[in-house]
């Protein structure tokens, strides 16, 4: 509108969200006529259940198309081009749910399959609309048992091998569907199978793109649920799979979510944290933080997530047959943020702790960690910060008291 030459926009042809001309305008249930971009965000993207306007509570977002005001919006474009207004094109409608149904019907003849799921990706990229549609007439159910029925290996793929498989264009369009948090944990309900299929996507994918939307699902879905209602025993396959999207560096924002699913999983189980272990997350984690190119928060979630990996034996046992690892996890300390050195203190404390052997405090002498742990004593940090590394100290004093630890603080702080 600020490209307008000083000509006036009748107020109603404005959307009361972005205050731009509507390209699409619909009509609530309140009676309030938005752009159907706005108000799909504000509906579906930002989870709101009101109407902007008059703040009432929708029991139905239903969004009928207000033909009147599209045209007579699009007749006042045509009556003032010198001004700079362009004519808006007749929008596209929303796909039918008639449409929809007939398109998952067919999804059961292999003939028709992969031309139906294209056909569906299609219109769950087109609006929010069409996303709703699809989940409100069970097209979840239909895409699950694609996944779960269609042996994703190369043998059953086309034979050029950038062709994608059903089950991989199941798995973007089940991404792409936004879907809702109950439907997210239903996902858990619908069969046990529907992990290990999904797991299998990231396995025989057939591009990295693929790869990043069956973890973005499986991230959704596992944070829709509470921690103790989380998966409490992963296959093996799956901690491989997030360990070679962290070690391939597909993205930032692939490895913030597998991160985050490796997280949200181990904190859900001890029997994660030793499948994850198994899986080498632990040297793949640490040869993260030795990459000086890893940016704050990339750092702060690796060291969280050997947190959780440290909490079990098989963890720590990684740790300390890296070369790097605990001279590398010490260095984090006072060095990124104070969440990362909350999680570093933590780590060196589970290790001291449950895995401090003779050649292990010995280790920790000789590399630094001791003498970090005497930093924290000192500098203003956290109160459960400070207490950890204070145990840590005070558990092995008699090897170190003579050697390094300062004679202040041992009076401050007596064994």
């Amino acid at each position: 509108m600020d490209d307008l030459k000083g000509i006036e926009v009748p107020p109603f042809f404005v959307c009361p969200i972005s205050l731009q001309i509507m390209k699409d305008p619909v009509t609530l249930a309140t009676g309030i006529t938005y752009d159907r971009d706005s108000i799909e965000k504000w509906l579906y993207t930002k989870k709101n259940n009101t109407c902007p306007v008059t703040k009432q509570v929708l029991l139905d977002i239903d969004l009928t198309p207000n033909h009147t005001v599209r045209r007579l919006i699009q007749s006042w474009c045509t009556h003032n081009p010198l001004s700079g207004v362009e004519r808006f094109p007749t929008p596209r409608l929303p796909v039918s749910k008639s449409e929809i149904l007939k398109l998952l019907k067919d999804l059961k003849y292999p003939n028709l399959q992969m031309k139906c799921l294209k056909r569906l990706k299609v219109i769950v990229l087109e609006s929010e609309t069409n996303k709703r549609s699809l989940e409100a007439v069970g097209a979840v159910d239909h895409l699950v048992h694609v996944l779960n029925n269609h042996n994703n290996n190369n043998n059953n793929n086309s034979n050029s091998v950038t062709s994608s498989s059903p089950a991989e264009e199941a798995a973007s369009i089940l991404y792409h569907m936004h879907l809702s948090q109950t439907r997210l944990q239903g996902l858990f309900a619908i069969t046990s199978d529907f992990v290990e299929a999904l797991t299998r996507v990231m396995q025989h994918a057939t591009n990295y793109e693929t790869r990043t939307y069956a973890l973005m699902l499986f991230k959704s879905m596992f944070e829709a649920v509470e921690s103790a209602q989380g998966p409490q025993s992963l296959k093996l396959g799956f901690f491989t799979e997030l360990v070679k999207i962290l070690t391939d560096e597909i993205s930032q924002k692939a490895t913030k979510s597998a991160l985050k699913l490796l997280i949200n999983v181990c904190n859900s189980s001890g029997r994660n944290r030793i499948r994850a272990t198994e899986a080498a997350a632990v040297p793949a984690l640490i040869d993260m933080l030795l990459d000086s190119s890893s940016d704050k928060r990339i750092s702060e979630m690796v060291l969280m997530a050997l947190d959780q990996l440290c909490q079990c034996a098989e963890g720590r046992s990684e740790l300390l047959k890296h070369g790097a690892g605990l001279a590398v996890v010490s260095k984090r300390i006072f060095r990124v943020s104070s969440v990362a050195s909350d999680r570093a203190v933590r780590i060196v404390h589970s290790v001291a702790k449950y895995s401090g052997n003779g050649i292990v405090v010995a280790e920790m002498l000789q590399i630094g960690v001791v003498g970090k742990l005497c930093l924290v004593l000192q500098v203003d940090c956290g109160s459960k910060m400070k207490e950890k590394a204070m145990e840590v100290l005070k558990m092995h004093a008699r090897v170190w008291n003579n050697s390094c630890i300062p004679h202040t603080l041992i009076s401050s702080y007596p064994s």
